[in-house]
């Protein structure tokens, strides 16, 4: 059954500024800016309210799959506004029981050295706007753009993924162990 109209607001908190431009959102907050191209979007309306207060979102006979991709642009939205206003924190820890493990940040990659007593570099790509620090046996990766903090993330635990050990005994990597959005 499609619906025919399909209309949503998002509250827009006072110390957020939205810009939209076409199908382009820019939201601006007291930690940064995030900018987002909703072109493939085809069909959904995005504005702002007279008061600049809300976001309005509309579509016009929704089948499953446009209304599926109207709420998650709703979502999208929601994820910027939290990132601008508070940011996210990823943490990661690094775990091993046969070579010590040594990771450190250079530059816009993450090194992993000894993996399984490994002698080469394993690299994974920093994103832009994403802060890594190592402390530790913890890895934190922080930054207001929740798709780039949870893409480098996976980036640094895909990076120390080893194969041809049974996983059972050879538990040695990087994992993703906690996901926070920064108070």
């Amino acid at each position: 059954m499609r619906a025919v109209i399909l209309k949503e607001e998002i509250q827009i908190p006072d110390t957020v500024t939205v810009r939209i431009n076409n199908l382009e959102v820019a939201v601006k907050g007291p930690k940064g800016e995030i900018v987002k191209n909703f072109n493939f979007a085809k069909g959904i309306i995005i504005t702002l309210s007279e008061d600049r207060k809300k976001i309005l979102l509309e579509t016009n006979f929704a089948d499953r799959r446009k209304k599926a991709l109207f709420y998650s642009i709703i979502s999208h939205i929601e994820n910027m506004i939290v990132g601008v206003t508070k940011g996210y924190r990823y943490y990661l820890k690094i775990i091993y029981t046969h070579f010590p493990i040594s990771v450190k940040v250079v530059g816009n990659e993450v090194q992993i050295t000894n993996l399984i007593g490994e002698k080469n570099v394993r690299r994974a790509k920093i994103l832009p706007g994403v802060k890594v620090t190592v402390k530790g046996d913890d890895i934190v990766v922080e930054g207001i753009n929740l798709e780039a903090v949870a893409q480098t993330a996976a980036n640094i635990e895909a990076a120390s993924k080893i194969s041809g050990f049974d996983r059972r005994v050879f538990s040695d990597g990087i994992y993703i162990y906690k996901k926070e959005v920064i108070e």
